[in-house]
């Protein structure tokens, strides 16, 4: 380790120094570097829970973009057949005469 060392406290119950003193003697370590150990060890899933809930609103985001896409495509494939069904009526409808 290079550098000054400082102090950090850590308040624990006479239980839990208990527990963690033995924890330290059965693996052969000093309790400051059990210490050391666990708190670099320690992950936090609340970003892991913040990516979740970003991922799942990025998914309902796009199921909402593809019905919506999907719902203008019926809307352009039901216009256009009527519109072809306007030009074939118009093609049989014999043109009308200026007066």
């Amino acid at each position: 380790m290079s550098g000054a060392v400082e102090r950090i406290v850590v308040q624990a119950t006479s239980q839990e120094k208990k527990a963690i003193a033995a924890k330290a003697e059965r693996l052969g370590l000093p309790i400051s570097e059990l210490m050391r150990r666990g708190a670099a060890a320690y992950e936090t899933t609340e970003g892991e829970a913040d990516l979740q809930a970003l991922a799942e609103a990025a998914r309902d985001a796009a199921d909402r973009a593809a019905a919506s896409i999907d719902d203008a495509l019926d809307f352009i494939a039901a216009s256009n057949q009527r519109i072809a069904a306007m030009e074939a009526q118009a093609a049989r409808t014999p043109a009308r005469k200026a007066a």
